[in-house]
């Protein structure tokens, strides 16, 4: 069974445009007093009826434009949007390569650029204002390993296909998301080909015991989708706590045992005794 039948969701791996942030246009609106508060940026949705699909989408939109991506909402029925903000010319080149995607899937659904969003959206809406200035310090960096997402209608399916991926290849399972509408998507991580090898014994177990929806191999993802992706509770290395000990330790007196006079003894001999 080929990956291929079921939209494969890679993104195009096109030469990296990543641009500055601020373009000339948008530094000229930098003298609107409403800007001050913040550098000036847009935002851009996509919307999708599919996780894999989504992560796909958001991997397109990174790798066409330089824009950063916020996140994810999932407001059930399998409905996922996908959320990047940045320059407004970069913001329609990310949004275009995002509606493309979804479309040569087959589950794009709606799509919005916001030029200039007003601070009070930002607060009403979880768009993660503070990712942006984030953004300014550091560049986003590629990964050497690849994400496989494998969704299926249902949990058993997921779950028989995470077992025998596990078993079948060196790839990590780091987490699953579930959308509402029985859609469950199992995440591993490894190298392309095992990655890959992985998803396709994955696609033939889920098919025998339910039904794949949709599958998904990004093979160099940026920092920034890596981690917009949920993570296993065991994969997070908790800090561990001090051991709290006593200021004061006090130790218990021992109770001396008087010893009998050993000159004051009786001693016993052979004639007495008989």
């Amino acid at each position: 069974m080929e990956l291929s039948k079921y939209g494969s969701g890679m993104a195009p791996q096109d030469p990296l445009r990543r641009r500055n942030t601020l373009s000339s246009t948008d530094a000229d609106n930098h003298s609107d007093p409403r800007q001050n508060y913040r550098l000036p940026s847009s935002l851009g949705l996509v919307s999708t009826l599919s996780f894999p699909v989504i992560v796909s989408t958001a991997d397109a939109m990174l790798k066409s434009a330089g824009v950063t991506l916020v996140g994810y909402e999932k407001i059930g029925s399998g409905h996922c949007t996908s959320i990047v903000r940045g320059a407004i010319a970069e913001v329609r080149i990310a949004v275009q390569a995002g509606v493309e995607h979804a479309q040569k899937e087959g589950q794009f659904l709606s799509s919005l650029v916001i030029p200039r969003p007003f601070p009070n959206l930002e607060v009403i809406f979880p768009l993660g204002s503070h990712l942006l200035e984030q953004a300014q310090h550091h560049r986003s960096r590629i990964s050497n390993q690849a994400i496989g997402l494998l969704e299926t209608r249902g949990f058993p399916p997921m779950v028989g296909a995470a077992d025998i991926m596990l078993k079948s290849a060196n790839v990590q399972l780091t987490a699953y998301e579930t959308i509402g509408a029985g859609l469950c998507t199992v995440i591993i991580q490894g190298r392309v080909a095992d990655v890959a090898m992985a998803l396709q014994i994955g696609i033939s177990e889920a098919n025998r015991i339910g039904e794949v929806t949709a599958v998904t191999v990004i093979p160099r993802p940026l920092e920034d989708l890596e981690q917009s992706l949920p993570l296993a509770s065991c994969l997070i290395e908790e800090q561990p706590q001090p051991l709290n000990l006593p200021i004061e330790v006090k130790e218990t007196e021992k109770e001396l045992v008087e010893l009998p006079d050993l000159g004051k003894l009786p001693i016993q001999t052979k004639d007495s005794s008989s």
